[in-house]
């Protein structure tokens, strides 16, 4: 699997995704919206931006380790977050996503919501592309 990270010289440089990322490899892996829930479904962190983005982040970490893929092989995030103030939750994801992630930028996009299920505040999905070729 590669993946080239391109930050064209007439786009801003992002500090924490990569504007365009080209992806070859053999199997694609998508990964559903992952909340900040326990393993019984349960909310955790009712109210708490932080604690939600922290659990959203390590349930997308153990889904992509359930398909057999790594941080570094996903090439694209989408977060999702009730009444979105970029001042307020950037530094909060971003710690979170490091938390995942590393030095690993995807290209992300990040949508402000309405409303998820009463007490939810965050919601992360992805998408991965693995060589079939290479075992991880």
């Amino acid at each position: 699997m590669s993946l080239e990270l391109i930050n064209p010289d007439d786009l801003p440089i992002p500090e924490m995704y990569t504007q365009v990322v080209v992806a070859t490899g053999s199997k694609l892996v998508f990964v559903s919206g992952q909340q900040p829930e326990d393993i019984h479904g349960k909310l955790v962190g009712p109210g708490d931006f932080a604690a939600q983005a922290r659990l959203a982040f390590g349930n997308l970490g153990r889904a992509l380790r359930a398909a057999g893929a790594r941080p570094e092989q996903v090439c694209k995030i989408t977060i999702y977050i009730v009444d979105y103030k970029r001042d307020e939750h950037v530094p909060i994801i971003e710690e979170a996503q490091i938390s995942l992630f590393g030095d690993h930028k995807p290209a992300n996009v990040v949508v402000g919501v309405a409303i998820m299920s009463p007490g939810y505040l965050i919601e992360v999905d992805a998408i991965a592309v693995i060589d079939e070729a290479v075992r991880n």
